[in-house]
C-alpha cells in the first residue's frame, strides 16, 4: 500500500492563528498528486471528497480542492492545490505542528488517515516540501 505523511506546520493545526484553508498539497509533485483522486484543471476550483477512516474506525470526510482562479478569473491570484475541511479532525485528535499525518490508501477507494506523533528514525521516506512518500 501506498502511503504519505505530512510533517504538521502551526499554519496546518491552527496554533499560528493563521485562518489557512486547509493543507497545501504541493502541485509541482505529480506522484503526490496521483496519489489523490484527479481533479479537472479546466473547471474552476474543481473538489472532491476524500472519505477517511481514523485509528479508531471514525470516519472523515475532507475536501480536495485545486483553487485556481488566477487560471479562469483577470483578477486570480490562486493556483494551489489544497486539503481542507480538516479542523475537527485535527482537533479531535489534538494534533501539534510537528507530528506527521499519515493518507494511507484503502482497498475500496477512502483513505485511512492516522496522527503519527514522530517519525522512526529507520522509517524509509522521500521528502516532498512537507510531505514524504512512505515505502
Amino acid at each position: 500500500m501506498i502511503a504519505f505523511e505530512k510533517v504538521l506546520s502551526k499554519n496546518d493545526t491552527g496554533e499560528s492563528g493563521s485562518h489557512q484553508a486547509g493543507i497545501l498539497v504541493p502541485k509541482g509533485n505529480d506522484e503526490l498528486r496521483s496519489f489523490f483522486p484527479t481533479l479537472d484543471e479546466t473547471e474552476k476550483n474543481p473538489d472532491v471528497m476524500l472519505d477517511c477512516q481514523d485509528e479508531d474506525g471514525r470516519w472523515w470526510r475532507f475536501r480536495y480542492v485545486y483553487y485556481n482562479n488566477k487560471h479562469h478569473d483577470d483578477a486570480g491570484t490562486r493556483d494551489e492545490y489544497r486539503i481542507t475541511r480538516m479542523t475537527s479532525y485535527l482537533r479531535n485528535v489534538a494534533a501539534r505542528s510537528g507530528q506527521c499525518l499519515v493518507f494511507e490508501e484503502a482497498d475500496d477507494g477512502a483513505y485511512r488517515i492516522s496522527l503519527r506523533h514522530d517519525t522512526p528514525k529507520d522509517l524509509h521516506v522521500t521528502r516532498l516540501s512537507g510531505w514524504r512518500r512512505v515505502h
